[in-house]
């Protein structure tokens, strides 16, 4: 058993935790909880750090059997853990890596493109509703938050090992094949002409969306094909970047399904 926050292998998990750079250099992450844990792809599980008071249960040594782990006192891994309450088991898994027609494949596509998002929470939010809305893959701008940031990963709540994903240097030579390709693009936006529900998202389409605060660049915005706004009432202007985004995914849903 681990015992101390000095052993080279705890020093390890926290910078991997703490630092993007690092976390690209060995090209892993962090995924840490039950659920996490169950979901992972085994070719892609390097290692497992569980609790000691974890692997007092029974069930939860029958749970590691066959995969590779090491315990860790409680307090050691209260130092590597991302969580307030930890349920005590972390897992090292290697990254994804996917090329960009990866994003686009199968029958009529469905994109979500993500300018400069920053709130680890809605970029979680985003990955894990998009896989339930069917989504084809998710493009990001170089400036958005890491996916692998351990805050992002918890809220994808697994649907990281299954959503495609690209980072693109360059979101706007992207946006212009995708326009030849066919790809209908639709700008979340204020001064949008039609309410969401009144779009045809049954083609290609890709659906954009902007920084939470800032919203989408003047260049992003105006190479949409369409601008499209969700209807407020009150004095509310807009939404939160992840519950706009899953309102229009699931607008696309309900008119490729119905």
């Amino acid at each position: 058993m681990i015992t101390s926050s000095s052993n080279i292998q705890i020093k390890n998990l926290i910078q991997l935790k703490k630092k993007s750079k690092e976390r690209s250099r060995q090209d892993v992450f962090l995924a840490e909880g039950v659920k996490m844990f169950r979901e992972v792809p085994r070719e892609r599980l390097q290692k497992v750090y569980v609790s000691a008071g974890f692997y007092e249960d029974p069930k939860h040594r029958e749970l590691l059997s066959n995969v590779d782990h090491e315990v860790v006192s409680d307090s050691v891994f209260d130092a590597i853990s991302d969580t307030r309450t930890p349920q005590g088991i972390l897992c090292v898994v290697k990254q994804f890596h996917y090329d960009l027609k990866d994003l686009t494949r199968g029958e009529s596509p469905l994109c979500v493109v993500l300018e400069n998002l920053q709130d680890p929470g809605n970029l979680g939010t985003i990955f894990r509703t998009a896989e339930g809305a069917g989504v084809s893959g998710i493009l990001l701008s170089r400036d958005s938050v890491d996916l692998y940031n351990p805050k992002v990963i918890r809220s994808t709540m697994g649907s990281v090992y299954r959503m495609p994903f690209y980072y693109t240097d360059n979101l706007h030579a992207v946006l212009r094949d995708w326009k030849e390709q066919g790809i209908a693009l639709y700008a979340a936006h204020l001064k949008g002409n039609h309410t969401y529900d009144h779009e045809d998202y049954r083609k290609s389409s890709a659906f954009l969306i902007g920084n939470e605060s800032q919203g989408l660049t003047e260049k992003t915005a105006g190479m949409a094909d369409h601008y499209i706004r969700i209807p407020m009432s009150g004095q509310v202007e807009s939404l939160n970047a992840a519950v706009a985004a899953a309102i229009l995914m699931y607008e696309a849903r309900r008119q490729k399904f119905t």
